[in-house]
């Protein structure tokens, strides 16, 4: 069952925040390099994490994934795999490991994924592994997967990296980088989107005992040669799932208390905050508890938002809008079109079927709507982030159905029951 019924809803309650993701990918993948045993906590169990375990399982890693945290045993040096790694519909993972792959001390791997994964861009990360002596190589040569990289390590020297499209292909580079046979220096070329992305990654190798040099601009970094230490790690609270948890508070509460939170770890959508203050939404966060606390608000302002370092932040500022009582303008959104899917084309055609007003250009999104929101049948593409704040977009609609249920288990796989726990009326079709 991959549609959802749902009828217009109030919600109210407390709820645990999930596991970032994306700490949780990048743990797995530094701890992966540490020699020796590290423990890691509160890690997400998801569609896209498992992906990084099987892969980094496939190199030679030995993890152990136990009810209360996930064993990793490292190493610094990794085996040819068996098979093709098949990561699926995770783009963090096809990035991180084909950087990593290059460690594979002889032999040859290659990576794919889904329909979607084929065609989201992957040259900026072979560029760059070719410029420090890695033999990679798009099998179609269209520069997305299948991606197959030769084994014998990363020679290091100087390279560049597109930024514009992804911070993760950077974030991959850093990653690896510490086990080059020389240091390294990275030229961050076009605007770098995305960059508190890189300030996780930077955070989570740090933890794991290597420091990565960088310019304030974010143009240009260093690693230099290193062994990461294994060490315990605990994974934060998804602030880009804990978005979408308040927003669905803001526009059908009640009051919603949201706990679990990590504000000590850099997370760029922690910016959600700050929109919800300039919205003038009901918010009060409470830093040492890791609490947040949403009251429901009728009318919100409007605003100018630009979310170029916090793409996911899209469909959340774009429902948000919905109770906005002046023009929305969200831009700095072009690297968007290439997630799983063309967030912003869908963001805005879907919100089209509710009778929401809004014009999209190729980097930004104008709403202005101040009326009620038809029923609809919405389509989230197989895309979790959209899936889930359009369910919420649709229970501000007397009756509406979202296709694309299946897809939250990539990042949030309670969602529905967490919504219905807090007063949401889903049912499956």
């Amino acid at each position: 069952m991959d549609s959802v019924l749902i009828q217009k809803s109030d919600l109210t309650g407390i709820i645990n925040c999930p596991p970032s993701k994306s700490y949780t990918h990048r743990a797995i993948a530094v701890s992966s390099l540490a020699e020796g045993e590290s423990l890691l906590f509160n890690t997400l169990r998801s569609r896209d994490t498992m992906a990084t375990i099987r892969g980094c399982k496939a190199l030679g890693v030995n993890i152990v994934d136990l009810p209360d945290h996930i064993t990793v045993s490292g190493r610094t040096a990794f085996v040819a795999p068996d098979d093709v790694i098949n990561i699926e519909n995770s783009g963090t993972t096809m990035r991180f490991l084909t950087a990593m792959s290059a460690l594979v001390q002889n032999g040859y791997t290659v990576i794919t994924g889904d329909e979607s994964i084929r065609r989201r861009p992957m040259e900026p990360m072979i560029s760059a592994l070719r410029n420090l002596g890695v033999q990679c190589y798009s099998t179609r040569m269209n520069g997305s997967a299948p991606i197959v990289i030769q084994g014998g390590g990363i020679a290091g020297g100087r390279t560049e990296i597109e930024g514009s499209t992804s911070s993760q292909f950077l974030s991959g580079l850093l990653i690896s980088g510490a086990y080059a046979q020389s240091e390294i220096e990275i030229k961050v070329t076009g605007k770098q989107v995305s960059r508190p992305y890189i300030d996780s990654t930077i955070a989570t190798i740090k933890k794991f005992g290597i420091n990565i040099q960088k310019s304030t601009d974010y143009r240009t970094l260093h690693v230099t040669n290193g062994r990461y230490t294994p060490t315990s790690f605990t994974v934060p609270g998804d602030f880009s799932t804990a978005a979408v948890i308040l927003s669905a508070g803001i526009l059908l509460g009640g009051e919603i208390m949201l706990s679990g939170l990590d504000f000590s770890l850099p997370q760029g959508d922690s910016n959600i905050l700050d929109i919800l203050k300039k919205m003038e939404a009901d918010v009060t966060a409470n830093v040492k508890q890791g609490q947040i606390r949403v009251v429901g608000s009728e009318r919100l302002e409007g605003g100018e938002f630009d979310l170029s370092d916090t793409p996911d932040l899209l469909p959340v500022v774009a429902i948000l809008s919905l109770r906005a009582k002046s023009q929305v303008r969200i831009y700095g959104v072009s690297h968007t079109r290439f997630k799983e899917t063309d967030r912003l084309a869908i963001v805005a055609s879907e919100l089209c079927k509710l009778g929401v007003n809004l014009k999209m250009t190729n980097d930004e999104l104008i709403i202005h709507h101040s009326g009620k929101l038809k029923s609809a049948h919405l389509n989230a593409h197989d895309d979790h982030r959209l899936f889930m704040c359009f369910v919420v977009a649709a229970m501000m609609t007397e009756k509406s159905i979202v296709k694309g249920a299946r897809s939250v288990d990539v990042s949030y796989p309670q969602f529905i029951s967490e919504m219905r726990k807090l007063g949401g009326q889903i049912d499956f079709q």
